[in-house]
């Protein structure tokens, strides 16, 4: 074959490959655009469901759409409303405890009292059968925070057992629950300090 022939093959083959990879390409990014909305769906459906877990009962606003965003200890704080009657009655935002795997993530409800409305476990990478407790599906102990706040029990007393507390440790795994226990105190101290914000009375404490 003349080395004429042999280039004219070459380039025409990185002509053919280069217009197989445009298409592909071009291919890839209208899939993405066509998925797109169906995924913020779905996102926001499981967001919605993570949100119902611990802010029990009807609210009459869009939580999602109803937020303020706050500087927290470990960085700013994306917090969701809930509202009756235009009254913020409610508040769920994210806390971060440390574990013995690394850090685990929850969601807390809070009342406009400061009472737990509810906590659950988002992301963790406790031991199987040991720190894994902490999931609603494993047992009740993540149940125990429902009703409490910083009066009940005593700041003190925001501890596992083994550190003088009320809350239950696992055994073997006294980690795990000591710090998810440390999380959601945190959450409370958040919530008593921008309380005013956080319940939309800033206009109110103005006017008096």
């Amino acid at each position: 074959m003349k080395l004429e022939e042999l280039r004219s093959k070459l380039s025409y083959q990185g002509i053919l490959l280069g217009g197989v990879a445009l298409l592909t390409s071009a291919a890839l990014a209208y899939a993405s655009r066509a998925t797109e909305a169906d995924i913020k769906a779905a996102e926001a459906a499981d967001l919605k469901q993570s949100l119902a877990q611990v802010l029990p009962g009807e609210y009459e606003n869009d939580l999602l759409k109803d937020t303020v965003t706050l500087p927290g200890k470990d960085g700013e704080v994306l917090v969701y409303r809930g509202r009756r009657e235009g009254k913020v009655e409610a508040v769920v935002y994210r806390v971060t405890g440390h574990g013995y795997a690394g850090n685990i993530v929850c969601v807390m409800g809070v009342s406009r009292e400061g009472k737990v409305l509810g906590v659950r476990v988002i992301n963790h990478k406790e031991t199987p059968g040991l720190g894994d407790k902490i999931e609603p599906a494993k047992g009740d102990w993540i149940h125990s925070f429902e009703g409490k706040w910083l009066g009940e029990p005593a700041t003190d007393k925001w501890a596992v057992k083994k550190d003088g507390g009320v809350f239950d440790q696992f055994a073997g795994a006294t980690i795990t629950p000591r710090g998810v226990v440390k999380a959601v105190k945190g959450g409370l101290e958040f919530f008593e300090k921008e309380r005013t914000t956080l319940l939309d009375e800033t206009e109110l404490v103005t006017q008096k």
